[in-house]
């Protein structure tokens, strides 16, 4: 049964962003992707919220770059730019190296988080689930930041995770897209437990580098695709 926002407001959040919440899941998950109408009435039937609600959390979500608003048209999810991939991936290096660089003090129960979802992945990736691989493959980095232990750098970064996603709908053969990433996971993570923080930065610098250029190829792509 579909749970409303009244039925989830008992974690303190507001109803604005229960709702903001939830479509950013949808959006990290691949369900919801870049084009896409989000209709106000919609989404008050399918949560349960009044339409002031979600006009809150189509505020919250422009304000992460998640969605545009355009005339006559309304809430779009975005579609993202070359500008766009530079900045997350400025923000991307700035707190996944940190999270490395300070991981001894993390908690034990922070860095199995990592190797849970790695093993998530690796399931996906047995079952040829490509989508789910994209999405454990950002959940991946989030569990990375996780190891910061700040929550209000997690609720930032999911943000920027959701936008990352909109670029993943792109390519033309998600298998061939997500497959490499899963092993070069493990890696990283295998090289963190064993306590030698600068080499897996020096991974992780190199993943993002390769990400980073196989994410504006993505963009570059559809752009010519779309003229």
């Amino acid at each position: 049964m579909k749970q409303t926002v009244s039925d989830r407001m008992d974690n303190g959040l507001a109803a604005s962003d229960v709702v903001a919440g939830r479509l950013r899941e949808e959006i990290i998950s691949g369900i919801i992707v870049s084009g896409t109408s989000l209709v106000e009435t919609d989404i008050a039937a399918q949560y349960g919220a009044s339409r002031n609600t979600v006009r809150e959390a189509m505020r919250q979500l422009r304000s992460e770059n998640l969605v545009i608003y355009i005339r006559h048209r309304g809430n779009i999810v975005k579609t993202l730019t070359p500008a766009d991939v530079y900045d997350i991936y400025r923000v991307r290096r700035v707190l996944e190296l940190s999270a490395i660089e300070q991981s001894a003090f993390a908690g034990d129960d922070l860095l199995a988080a990592i190797h849970n979802v790695i093993r998530s992945a690796e399931q996906a990736q047995a079952e040829r689930q490509w989508r789910d691989v994209g999405t454990w493959s950002l959940r991946f980095h989030q569990a990375v930041v996780a190891l910061l232990g700040s929550e209000r750098l997690d609720a930032f970064f999911s943000g920027i995770v959701a936008q990352l996603r909109l670029v993943f709908a792109l390519a033309d053969d998600e298998r061939a897209f997500q497959n490499p990433w899963v092993e070069r996971d493990r890696r990283i993570h295998e090289i963190l437990m064993c306590g030698q923080r600068d080499r897996a930065a020096d991974a992780m610098k190199l993943y993002l580098e390769d990400s980073e250029a196989g994410v504006l190829d993505l963009v570059r792509a559809a752009r010519i695709r779309h003229k």
